[in-house]
């Protein structure tokens, strides 16, 4: 699929719209819209009944959106990060009665594909990494005023970087003799510190993925918006996720792990499932992109997809 000058492929597209039990009148959110791909499949199983609202902090998303979208009176997308849910929800009448949310988390692959993004060290580029490029600090004015200390711990903690101290140490040094502006500056920077590079990565990704988690608190507004999910879908609403790295899966896990278990008694107090008043069900074991889409696709490789369902009141 080609939009706007920009491949994008839907990752996990036939697992996603069968997790999502569609029902042809029912309510879907979108809450990573991207370009799109996942929001049209699904309005194609979809009556005239059927509505799908979609999210997306990306400026450049909200103006991609094309003529057969915003001609179709199903369909809305709103400009904001998805830690908005419980909000939107409010405002457009829908709390409680979602059938399906999807996240579709991470970077998409026209944020990785523009080079003036600075998401990505494959080509030189101002070191911005901001998902919503209209405020807010970017990553070269973060690395140009941040404690040594604080470097380390972000690279340490989302890039699960074990050269942490010594990258950050190296960027400290490199600052004040000149300004890290650039994605090669900083790619550069830090492949000459690592002593050991894996095999098939680039030693700066675990870098990149850090400052670009941190600069859009990516984590914090995951564990935000999981906990708004319960509001807002109706019950037998589907909830699916998509993660790229174990930060994110984590996350995800352990809510659905959580919240599927219901409420905490004391080992000694008999109690059975439903008096624990478990709010999710797990649907499935945990998903993975067969191995002919990782040869079409291959960023859908680290991909993981979990699904768990609202349980009826």
């Amino acid at each position: 699929m080609n939009i706007n000058g920009y491949e994008h492929t839907p990752v996990l597209l036939h697992e996603v719209l069968q997790g999502l039990n569609i029902q042809p009148d029912g309510c879907y959110v979108d809450c990573t819209f991207g370009r799109g791909g996942h929001s049209k499949m699904i309005l194609q199983q979809l009556d005239n009944r059927g509505r799908v609202f979609a999210i997306d902090r990306d400026p450049h998303a909200i103006e991609s959106l094309d003529e057969q979208l915003r001609n179709d009176p199903r369909f809305r997308l709103f400009h904001g990060r998805f830690s908005t849910l419980r909000e939107l929800a409010v405002e457009t009448g829908i709390t409680g009665k979602v059938n399906g949310l999807l996240f579709d988390l991470g970077v998409s692959s026209p944020q990785l594909d523009d080079a003036e993004r600075g998401f990505s060290f494959g080509k030189d580029a101002p070191l911005d990494m901001r998902m919503d490029n209209s405020g807010g600090q970017t990553a070269a004015e973060w690395l140009g005023s941040a404690k040594e200390a604080e470097i380390a711990e972000v690279i340490r903690e989302y890039g699960e970087e074990k050269f942490a101290r010594r990258i950050a140490r190296a960027i400290v040094h490199s600052r004040a003799e000149q300004k890290i502006e650039t994605t090669s500056q900083l790619s550069t920077l830090v492949a000459a510190v690592i002593p050991v590079h894996e095999k098939d990565k680039h030693p700066a990704t675990r870098t990149f993925q850090a400052i670009r988690i941190f600069i859009n608190q990516e984590l914090e507004e995951l564990r935000n918006v999981l906990v708004q999910t319960l509001d807002v879908l109706a019950g037998g609403g589907r909830l699916l996720v998509i993660s790229f790295h174990s930060l994110e899966d984590r996350i995800v896990k352990r809510f659905m792990r959580d919240e599927s278990r219901g409420d905490k008694y004391p080992p000694e107090i008999p109690v059975t499932q439903d008096q624990m008043k478990p709010a999710l069900k797990i649907i499935n074991k945990v998903i993975y992109p067969a191995p002919e889409e990782i040869a079409r696709n291959p960023r859908a490789r680290s991909a993981v997809l979990r699904i768990a369902e609202r349980v009826r009141s």
